[in-house]
Order: C-alpha cells, then structure tokens, then sequence
C-alpha cells in the first residue's frame, strides 16, 4: 500500500527534510508526501544484485557508487531511488573527506524496480523529472512483465527485454541484459 498525505499548508522541501524518516522511505513529490512500498523479494533481489554488480565494477576504479535507498534532494523533491548511482566526482564528501550523509543533487544514473502496488506512470514521472534536471540515464525495472524501460536525456525513452543490451552510464564497462536481469530470480 502506498500512503499519500497531502501537503500542510506552507510545506517546502525545507520542511519536508526535518520530519521523522519512515519505514520505507517517504518522498516529498509535487508538494506531496508519498510513502514507497516495502520492498519484496523479486524488488529486493534485483535491487542488492544490480546494485553489487555496479559496484564491482566501478568503486575500485572510482567511477562511481551504487547507492540503495539513498535520499537524493534537489530542485524542489527529495526522492529515493531504489538505487541511485552517483560518479565518483560527484559524491559528496563531509569535513573529514568520508562520503557525506546529504545529497542535494539529482543522480547520475536512477534505478526503480517497480512494485507490484506502485503506480507505474508515477515511478516513470519521477525518471523522466530527473532526466530533466540533469539525471544521465534512468531505469524502470518491471519484474512482471521482465522488461526495462530506460529514459535518456530530453526525456527519451525505450524498452528493452530478453537479450538486448542495456544502456549503461557512459564511462561503466558492463554489459547487462533483461535476461541477465531476470534470470537472478532463479533460485
């Protein structure tokens, strides 16, 4: 089930980022407070897998993180992709040089895995605002039907299935299908 809960009147991001975190996640969209899904087993085994498989091959190198349910804040939402991977040279840092505990910026690259109780034209609304503030590329994952549409800059979209290869962030050498994708739910 997801929550909704309409704006208090003068509500901005501001206030928004000083409420109480929830569990799951709730972002702030359009003036609006909306609480995520709880994960479950396809979201969760996609999400820990993809967002492992990203890192093997960009964290040593520092290309790039893969962060799951990282709260990211900019213009006027504070969204939390199921994995947000950020470039290395856009990684927050605090005053000791460790990663920072706040984003204020959209990510590089947003990964949603669709629930089955999420609205899909809601979760595609959210990749294509990123793409508009600056997001490189984006994912909607769809463990039902086993597809993956991809939005691009200037809010271009694809779908891809089966053995197609999948965009990737520019500068990740990985190469990942659908397929590769959904066949890690075989147990």
């Amino acid at each position: 089930m997801v929550a909704t809960i309409e704006k208090p009147k003068n509500l901005t991001l501001e206030a928004f980022l000083t409420l109480p975190e929830t569990e799951p996640a709730s972002e702030f969209i359009k003036g609006k407070i909306i609480q995520k899904p709880m994960p479950k087993g396809k979201h969760s085994r996609i999400q820990s897998r993809l967002a492992r498989t990203i890192d093997q091959v960009t964290e040593d190198q520092k290309i790039a993180l893969a962060l799951t349910e990282l709260r990211c804040n900019f213009s006027d939402r504070s969204i939390v992709p199921d994995i947000a991977v950020i470039r290395w040279q856009n990684l927050p840092k605090d005053k000791n040089g460790k990663i920072a505990d706040q984003f204020n910026r959209f990510p590089d690259w947003s990964i949603e895995i669709l629930s089955p109780e999420q609205n899909y034209s809601k979760v595609l609304e959210k990749l294509l605002y990123c793409s508009g503030q600056g997001t490189e590329l984006g994912w909607l994952i769809n463990p039902t039907d086993e597809t993956i549409l991809s939005v691009f800059p200037e809010q271009k979209i694809a779908l891809y299935q089966g053995n197609v290869i999948l965009p990737i962030l520019t500068g990740i050498e990985l190469e990942l299908t659908p397929e590769i994708i959904f066949n890690w739910l075989i147990l």
